[in-house]
């Protein structure tokens, strides 16, 4: 179809920057759930692509779908952290302390790999992240009582876990 890995990328961290902008700060989570899934799969499509290219896989490629990874991440949480500072919700500290752990997970392990260390791992990759706060959005949807507070709380936890056994993972790297 002669559509690049690259293109893939910027279009679904485009897109799922879109929806959640658009929809969480004014917690329509229903609409913003459904969207932000349906782009983040993109997300899946694009390293496969690039596998099955004649061009391949590389470095650029890499750098541009992290980079974009972390923008799309930051577009779903920072519309959440919006939608509860406009409602001046006590959840705001907890999700802003989702938000510095989250990408605390990224840059070790980026930071690991920039030294020569593998650092895979740890309870709540970003995938995990993801699925947490979007069945959380999903069923608030729903209008479940507390289900967003139990996932906002359940993400920073889980980020702060990861950050810990990241750290873990280098310091027995024995690097």
């Amino acid at each position: 179809m002669r559509v690049s890995a690259n293109l893939v990328s910027v279009f679904g961290a485009l897109a799922t920057s879109s929806a959640a902008l658009l929809f969480f700060p004014s917690g329509r989570f229903g609409f913003g759930t459904f969207f932000i899934t349906l782009f983040v799969l993109f997300d899946l499509l694009d390293g496969t692509i690039a596998r099955l290219s004649s061009k391949g896989a590389n470095g650029f490629g890499a750098l541009l779908d992290s980079t974009l990874d972390r923008i799309g991440d930051a577009s779903v949480l920072g519309s959440l952290l919006w939608y509860l500072i406009r409602r001046k919700d006590s959840l705001t500290s907890v999700m802003v302390i989702a938000i510095a752990a989250g990408f605390m997970v990224s840059y070790v392990k980026a930071r690991a790999e920039a030294v020569g260390i593998e650092c895979n791992g740890g309870f709540a990759e970003r995938t995990e992240r993801l699925v947490i706060i979007l069945v959380a959005t999903g069923l608030a949807a729903l209008n479940l009582a507390y289900v967003l507070a139990i996932g906002i709380w359940l993400l920073a936890v889980a980020s702060c876990i990861t950050v810990i056994q990241r750290f873990a993972i280098v310091y027995r790297s024995g690097s």
